[in-house]
């Protein structure tokens, strides 16, 4: 596991290190929540819908070809920093966004923040539009 330290470092610590880095822990006995990764085809998804939804058809083209087969996020993440790197700030404040809208609503799901907040969120947060 880690944790950020004050200065803003990373910080590994286990059951043997404790979070303090020093004093054993029983992990069994700390109040944590488990965050569990999202499976790729979300994000995947987010790729998908970014080329399919920009103007630009040459390069929503180049961009949906770019997501066939094995290697998918590599090729497309070259597509766009390589290729169209007038789309860079774009797609990243795509995934970002989305990636916060997930992250509060994960948060409404454990009950961590009640549903109306998670709602309000996420209307006062839209996706950019895209070009």
């Amino acid at each position: 596991m880690a944790v950020r330290s004050a200065h803003g470092r990373g910080r590994f610590w286990s059951s043997d290190t404790g979070i303090d880095g020093e004093n054993p822990v029983e992990i069994d006995e700390l109040d944590l929540i488990v965050i569990d990764a999202l499976p790729s085809h979300v994000w995947y998804q987010d790729m998908v819908d970014f080329a399919e939804g920009i103007s630009d058809r040459a390069a929503g083209e180049r961009l949906g070809a770019s997501l066939q087969g094995r290697g998918a996020f590599r090729r497309f993440k070259n597509e766009v920093y390589e290729h169209h790197p007038e789309l860079i700030s774009v797609w990243q404040a795509m995934r970002d966004a989305r990636a916060r809208v997930r992250a509060v609503q994960w948060l409404a799901d454990e009950g961590l923040v009640d549903q109306e907040a998670a709602q309000r969120f996420t209307s006062d947060n839209p996706e950019p539009a895209l070009p």
